[in-house]
């Protein structure tokens, strides 16, 4: 715990100390950091030159379940009835590209996107890793695993703001927990797992009858942890407190990311054009489909957050898998493109590099109860910003959707591209292990159709 100090009072121990409010997660002398262990993170001045933002950024949105690609991105109108579905391709504002009729909003910004229609390399597994980091799940698992993307980013790059998190989660529990991990640190450890507002990390901002108002003048609140710091030093106990704490202090000290957490700022008009994403249907052990939570994203990396992740909908449709799309499909195009019209009317768009996919596709041919099933076999994916080469489609599929027919697109391409956008060369930045060996972030090269 943090003791922060207030009025002036004697205790028997003989110090001066001040009636105090404490603040879960965060103990100087019992080496617990909690939020500390989140913001520790080393600074580097390799980052690309940004624009409006000032920084690069990623909102990656995981689409647990498995989203059935022939139904979104990649319909197959000439195949057979029991392959095609119900769904009808609509033309978008790119000339020659089609996608599914339920994202008539997305298909009149296809210009700005780029789609990738040949994701190849799937394990099957329902759990977000690859989606995450792009490596498969047990590699270096002996150590600790692979860290997902915010993790390395928060690593090499540090926080843009002390105030701000470099990585955050914003995927609600699940009851399938897989659905719901916003990237892991792997084996960078604790220091480096994002901070999720909905977790045990909120705890150390929003506690029962505090916030950040009855911290009063933070001047004095300062001048307090410098009393602080020369009381530990002088009981041998300064070694408690590092800089990883100073950040969590940098943390709870501004309004900044409370700020950014609260979508009530934004006026009626901004939030009516996200969405809210209810009712909530089809989520049973999944996600919600939380339209709120890509507003947030946004608030987020305009706050000085590198990465944001987040969970939105159960698309695990194995039953009644095209009333699930005309339910989660227009609520998803409703979300990613205001999303996407607010970071262009920003000036932010080339500064942050928008995804949303699952961990694997789904089965052509449809089963007896109107769902398709788990295939691993290829899957999509959806993108714009980030200053690439958009208004085209990666790769193809065969006629009825079974594999990837040209220009298979890795795990690993689509992440050194992610890589590529916020200013990290994954063949050039490495991370040190455990036992001490560099680990490069990715081992494959960025796809060269949009960088």
């Amino acid at each position: 715990m943090i003791t922060l100090y207030g009025k002036k009072s004697n205790l028997c121990d003989g110090l001066l100390r001040r009636d105090f409010l404490k603040i879960g997660g965060i103990s100087f002398a019992g080496h617990s950091l909690g939020l500390a262990q989140i913001l520790a993170a080393k600074t580097d001045t390799t980052n690309l030159k940004s624009g409006g933002l000032g920084h690069k950024a990623i909102i990656n949105v995981f689409l647990g379940g498995g989203p059935p690609h022939q139904d979104m991105w990649d319909l197959k109108p000439d195949a057979p009835v029991e392959i095609r579905g119900e769904f009808k391709p609509i033309s978008t504002s790119v000339p020659g590209i089609q996608i599914g009729e339920t994202f008539p909003l997305i298909a009149s910004r296809m210009h700005n996107c780029v789609v990738v229609r040949s994701i190849v390399g799937a394990q099957g597994g329902h759990d977000a890793v690859q989606c995450m980091s792009g490596w498969v799940k047990n590699s270096l698992s002996g150590i600790g695993g692979r860290p997902s993307i915010g993790a390395a980013s928060a690593k090499i790059q540090g926080p843009v703001d002390p105030s701000v998190p470099a990585f955050v989660g914003l995927a609600a529990d699940t009851k399938h927990m897989p659905w719901s991990d916003p990237g892991t640190s792997g084996f960078l450890g604790a220091a480096y797992k994002c901070f999720r507002p909905e977790g045990p990390g909120m705890k150390d901002l929003l506690i029962k009858n505090v916030n950040l108002t009855s911290l009063g003048d933070r001047r004095s609140l300062l001048k307090s942890f410098d009393n602080l710091k020369r009381n530990l030093d002088h009981g041998g106990n300064i070694e408690g407190l590092d800089s990883a704490q100073s950040k969590a202090l940098d943390v709870l000290t501004s309004s900044k990311l409370l700020d950014a957490l609260d979508i009530n700022k934004e006026s009626t008009k901004v939030r009516d054009r996200y969405g809210d994403g209810k009712p909530y249907k089809f989520q049973f052990d999944g996600a919600p489909t939380v339209n709120d939570h890509l507003l947030t994203a946004r608030r987020l990396v305009e706050a000085g957050c590198r990465v944001v992740s987040l969970s939105y909908g159960r698309w695990d449709a194995h039953s009644k898998n095209f009333d699930l799309v005309r339910d989660h499909g227009p609520k998803l195009d409703q979300g990613l493109t205001a999303l996407m019209d607010d970071l262009e009317t920003r000036g932010i768009l080339d500064d942050v590099t928008v995804i949303a996919w699952g961990e694997f596709g789904r089965t052509p041919r449809i089963n007896k109860d109107a769902g398709r099933d788990h295939w691993p076999q290829v899957s999509s994916a959806i993108m714009f910003g980030g200053g690439m080469k958009t208004g085209q489609v990666i790769g193809s599929t065969n006629r009825l959707g079974e594999h990837a027919k040209d220009r298979p697109v890795t795990f690993g391409e689509v992440f050194a591209t992610l890589y590529h956008n916020i200013g990290l060369d994954p063949m050039y930045h490495t991370l040190l292990d455990q036992t001490g060996r560099p680990q490069h972030l990715i081992a494959e090269n960025p796809m060269k159709e949009v960088i």
